[in-house]
């Protein structure tokens, strides 16, 4: 087997459709050297259904409930058999161009360990995708009220890469896990996604690990692959709690017990401010309604803390 695609899948089953359908059609030219795995989390629009109704020459695993991406994407990377693994989201499409051409770049550069292609909209733009990982500044200086006031700062125009075109190749840098086609070596040397790290920050701690070992994921902007971009995430209610706490850990794993506390003081001093600016505001039924949820978040993320 020379390809494997691995489809993690929570609802949205309109783009999951979508994302099927574009790899049944660019498959064929692989003459059945390639199969796709969709890992199932717990669906429950309809989504959990597409595999065995419209799609049955795919393979569909199933998680009971909902365990978050990591889970899922592990699971389905330690059932493939191909030679090359391409992770890929439910909200994306791919050409059979361009799945032929990430194959043949990594089979023609044999040290890559994986890459990852450029990102665009439905208007064809490209979308920033790429990140620098985080630091011990990041946590302050992002998500905090220091975001509001110094949004130029040094430590953001880091973070999101601002100077980086990204129409141009670099291996330095941490793209998104929308699309990854991994060398199955690389996936062997750095083992499967933190589980801790349910839904966020997985991915970045994945090619954190990478580097540390020396390897990178080259970003090819030549190849273009159609994102909508967090689909399935934003529609999550514990969306903050999650990324919140997803955060934390991986700053206790990446940065010890201080990244620990500063990330819990960072999240303390976010919610302070939030609640002193709101306490000037008309106080209506929709305002309420928020500050019921964002305490909610915020009781939650301390508990899990």
């Amino acid at each position: 087997m020379k390809l494997s695609i691995v489809v993690p899948l929570w609802n949205k089953r309109e783009l999951m459709r979508a994302c099927l359908l574009s790899l049944r059609s660019s498959l064929v030219s692989f003459d059945g050297e390639a199969e796709v795995i969709v890992v199932d989390d717990g669906s429950t629009d309809g989504a959990q259904d597409l595999v065995p109704e419209e799609f049955p020459q795919f393979e569909q695993l199933s998680n009971r409930f909902n365990r978050g991406f990591a889970v899922s994407a592990n699971r389905g990377l330690e059932s493939a058999q191909g030679e090359f693994l391409l992770l890929l989201n439910s909200d994306t499409e791919v050409s059979a161009e361009a799945l032929q051409q990430m194959v043949q770049l990594l089979e023609q550069n044999e040290t890559w360990d994986g890459l990852a292609p450029r990102l665009v909209d439905r208007a064809g733009r490209t979308q920033a995708s790429c990140m620098d990982w985080p630091r011990l500044a990041t946590a302050f200086f992002f998500g905090t009220p220091m975001e509001r006031w110094c949004p130029n700062s040094n430590e953001m125009q880091r973070y999101f890469l601002r100077d980086f075109d990204h129409e141009s190749p670099r291996a330095d840098v941490q793209p998104p896990a929308s699309c990854w086609l991994l060398r199955r070596r690389a996936w062997r040397q750095v083992g499967a996604f933190d589980e801790s790290l349910e839904l966020f920050f997985n991915d970045v701690d994945w090619t954190l690990r990478l580097k540390q070992l020396g390897g990178a994921l080259q970003y090819r902007p030549e190849i273009s692959l159609l994102h909508i971009g967090g689909a399935s995430t934003v529609a999550r209610t514990d969306f903050v709690e999650r990324w919140q706490t997803d955060r934390l850990r991986f700053y206790r794993k990446h940065h010890g017990a201080l990244g620990g506390v500063l990330v819990k003081a960072c999240v303390s001093w976010t919610f302070a401010d939030w609640w002193t600016r709101r306490a000037f505001q008309p106080s209506t039924a929709e305002t309420r309604a928020e500050g019921t949820n964002v305490r909610r978040a915020f009781t939650q993320f301390l508990r899990s803390a």
